[in-house]
């Protein structure tokens, strides 16, 4: 069999879109919030650094570029913080290391009527097209599911939504129009974050899932559903991706379990383009889900970690590879790291600017020996 590099995203060798960020941006986040630097003034350090972290990924040889994440508190903050109506409760899922339990998630529920305050990503997008120099921009935002999820009934305030459907058809039009705003900038490649899908795969959040009265699986099939509402009006030249995480707070996570309980509806009722699943560790399972999908789809195997900085065996990704190459043909396959570098966002990180360098230096070596030169 001859396999060809991708020549359109999901590239060979990928990244989840969160970077380290600068020392000057952390400070200069803080001054601004403390009314020690005005907007035009923290806007300036952004765009400064987005140009460098835009250069940083073009010079390792990577194709799909993201600003990093640079503009938002966390991975989810850009959303959440972009629409009214949003406020904060523990879910029920914890952070986790090897040994204790680290703290709780905070999730996001609807204590009034959600509006989109103004365009989410659209606009880090419009700029960060201009720094990209000769790849791809990718722009990454949080899937759907995941203001659902984690606190289920809780998830809105019955007052304010009728029932889950009324709250789901806000979320959509918050979608549709952000993914329209894209596509009107020039957006080809977008990324949806997930939480929730994967977190469905463990079987304590299934159980809590089922306490609080929801079936785990009905959810699956709702949320495929609802992802496929959201995106549904995107033209045909945007490659959607989803990424399937577990949580990454500076080496802890929130759930475990292979893909088993959702593969066969995620790989062919979610209607995207490439899954960036995590398969850093066994708590990911094993590769036997891959066997559910379908030709034209891509799998982006997130062989190596932002959990520790210690860097991952050459030999060892490619008979992984090859490992999940009997499950979904290596046509289909891709590599990169199972997360972002700096979900969370601040200082404090696990992996440092040295380590996050020489991992993606890994990927692309092992996707241009594994799939050819790009």
């Amino acid at each position: 069999m001859t396999v060809q590099t991708r020549l359109k995203p999901p590239f060979r060798a990928e990244h989840v879109g969160s970077f380290l960020r600068p020392q000057r941006l952390i400070e200069a986040a803080r001054a601004h919030k403390a009314g020690k630097l005005d907007e035009a003034g923290f806007a300036k350090v952004q765009d400064d650094c987005v140009r460098e972290i835009a250069a940083f990924q073009e010079n390792l040889g990577l194709r799909s570029i993201t600003d990093g994440e640079f503009r938002r508190r966390g991975w989810s903050a850009g959303f959440i913080d972009s629409v009214e109506g949003f406020g904060l409760r523990d879910g029920t899922l914890g952070f986790r290391t090897e040994t204790q339990i680290v703290g709780v998630a905070a999730s996001p529920y609807a204590k009034s009527k959600l509006r989109r305050k103004h365009r989410i990503v659209a606009d880090d997008y419009k700029f960060l097209k201009t720094a990209v120099k000769k790849g791809t921009p990718k722009v990454t935002v949080a899937s759907p599911p995941v203001m659902h999820y984690f606190l289920g009934p809780k998830s809105y305030e019955t007052s304010v939504y009728e029932d889950r459907e009324a709250f789901f058809a806000d979320l959509v039009k918050i979608y549709q129009d952000e993914v329209a705003d894209l596509a009107a900038e020039g957006c080809t490649y977008l990324q949806l974050d997930d939480t929730a899908l994967p977190c469905n795969c463990d079987d304590k959040a299934r159980h809590d899932v089922v306490a609080r009265g929801e079936d785990p699986d009905e959810l699956t099939r709702t949320y495929a559903k609802l992802v496929n509402a959201s995106i549904a009006k995107k033209p045909a030249s945007m490659t959607v991706g989803i990424h399937l995480c577990r949580g990454n707070l500076k080496g802890a996570w929130m759930a475990e379990g292979g893909y088993d309980p959702i593969a066969d509806v995620l790989f062919n009722q979610v209607n995207v383009d490439g899954y960036f699943l995590e398969y850093d560790t066994d708590r990911a399972g094993d590769f036997k889900p891959l066997r559910f999908v379908p030709k034209g789809k891509v799998v982006i195997l997130g062989l190596v970690s932002t959990k520790t900085p210690a860097l991952e065996s050459k030999d060892e990704l490619k008979r992984r590879i090859d490992a999940a190459a009997k499950y979904c043909p290596l046509d289909q396959l891709a590599l990169s790291p199972q997360c972002g570098f700096s979900s969370g966002g601040g200082s404090g990180q696990v992996v440092d600017e040295t380590a996050t360098k020489k991992k993606l230096e890994l990927i692309v070596e092992v996707a241009r020996e594994v799939w050819g030169s790009p």
